[in-house]
């Protein structure tokens, strides 16, 4: 796996210098812009192509929080790809009353009331999580960087996925009724 933080010499961080992670993107992105390399070999040309792919890709991950917490999380072993993970019972139970109330308003979608409702009920979610995760963020960014802070950054990674699909459906839904 490439490590974009070494390929932007910076440190590993949830909250990266977003000034220097956008001044190296273009350094890279004029160092290794396949235009330059139109009179060279295959095999220079490919690998500018390669190292600009790399960079773009670095870029979009170090800007994107939700992008940087996955990164960070398989840079260090504890998530792999399409992990399936078992969200904690008590926070599933939190999720059954906002589904409730957002399938009860699939079956009303003229009750507006239940429409606020779900909405508000997962901006909620959305507010606890970010109060929850910010203080294991900074730690961790503060040189803790422990296996069980990375297990509980974990839990909390998979619990803002969990309320983005929430997202995803209701607006999927308010689209379609729109």
């Amino acid at each position: 796996m490439t490590n974009y933080f070494d390929l932007y010499e910076q440190p590993v961080r949830f909250s990266p210098d977003a000034a220097a992670v956008k001044t190296k993107f273009y350094e890279l992105s004029r160092r290794y812009h396949p235009d330059r390399f139109t009179m060279a070999d295959d095999a220079t040309r490919a690998e500018a192509l390669r190292m600009s792919a790399m960079n773009n890709d670095a870029y979009k991950t170090l800007n994107s929080a939700d992008a940087l917490m996955a990164y960070i999380l398989k840079l260090h072993g504890v998530l792999e790809e399409e992990e399936k993970y078992n969200l904690p019972p008590a926070f599933l139970m939190e999720m059954m009353d906002l589904n409730e109330t957002l399938s009860d308003y699939e079956m009303e979608p003229a009750n507006t009331g239940l429409q606020q409702q779900a909405q508000t009920m997962l901006q909620t979610q959305l507010q606890e999580w970010q109060d929850a995760i910010a203080p294991l963020l900074d730690r961790f960014d503060n040189g803790d960087q422990s296996n069980e802070l990375l297990l509980q950054i974990k839990d909390y990674y998979f619990r803002k996925k969990y309320l983005l699909r929430i997202q995803e459906r209701m607006d999927t839904f308010a689209s379609r009724n729109a």
